[in-house]
């Protein structure tokens, strides 16, 4: 099960701001400046939406920096979302090219913390050889490790911009994924974020707002 807590900022410098604030170096593990990744998020799905409609996306993910290219593609499923707090059953697999196929996923360990009798279900009655990129959005990553508690978590600043039917929708988030630990360490250090900058708890995903843009529909704050 993914956990991870999103919070939006206004601006570029708010986000990036609090690298620069003296309680990061408090939590962060090592504070020296990191490389920003680039990732493109591209989504999959059949043409009626079937994976979606069962509350799933299927993304295809290339992590690209001046060391070359990575690729993985990861089945999301399920969870709920609560003040920004994001928990979802999540596979993932690292795959040679960016191309989405599924039957990578057959060669899962069976150790895999999200149960693959589950992920077989969830792909019960879809053509999953008919699926078709929905949409794909670019963002520039930099991550650093924190500690809080007795929990280690990833803290990712995310900026870029998601395009569809002529508008943009701005990402500008903190993503702070729990790696080990509990989510309590994690929900109580997104709260202390939320208490030291302008952040605020955000509960849609990076797919629901590109979903949003080409369906022509409002976003939500």
């Amino acid at each position: 099960m993914e956990s991870e807590v999103k919070l939006a900022f206004a601006t570029k410098e708010e986000l990036f701001g609090i690298i620069d604030n003296e309680w990061f170096s408090d939590f962060c593990l090592d504070t020296a400046p990191k490389e920003a990744v680039k990732i493109t998020n591209t989504y999959y799905d059949t043409p009626d939406r079937a994976f979606m409609k069962k509350g799933g996306s299927i993304r295809v993910r290339v992590y690209e920096n001046e060391d070359g290219k990575r690729f993985e593609q990861t089945v999301k499923y399920g969870g709920g979302v609560t003040e920004g707090l994001h928990q979802r059953y999540e596979w993932n697999v690292d795959i040679s090219t960016d191309k989405c196929d599924l039957s990578k996923f057959k060669k899962m360990a069976e150790e895999a913390d999200d149960p693959t009798d589950l992920f077989n279900e969830i792909l019960e009655d879809i053509d999953t050889d008919n699926l078709v990129a929905l949409c794909s959005i670019e963002i520039e990553r930099t991550t650093y490790m924190f500690g809080f508690g007795d929990s280690m978590m990833e803290a990712c600043f995310d900026y870029g911009v998601i395009e569809g039917n002529d508008k943009k929708d701005v990402i500008c988030e903190l993503e702070i994924e729990l790696e080990s630990g509990d989510v309590v360490d994690l929900k109580d250090m997104a709260q202390f974020i939320i208490d030291n900058t302008e952040g605020k708890p955000y509960n849609k995903s990076k797919f629901q707002r590109a979903i949003s843009l080409l369906d022509n529909s409002d976003n939500e704050s």
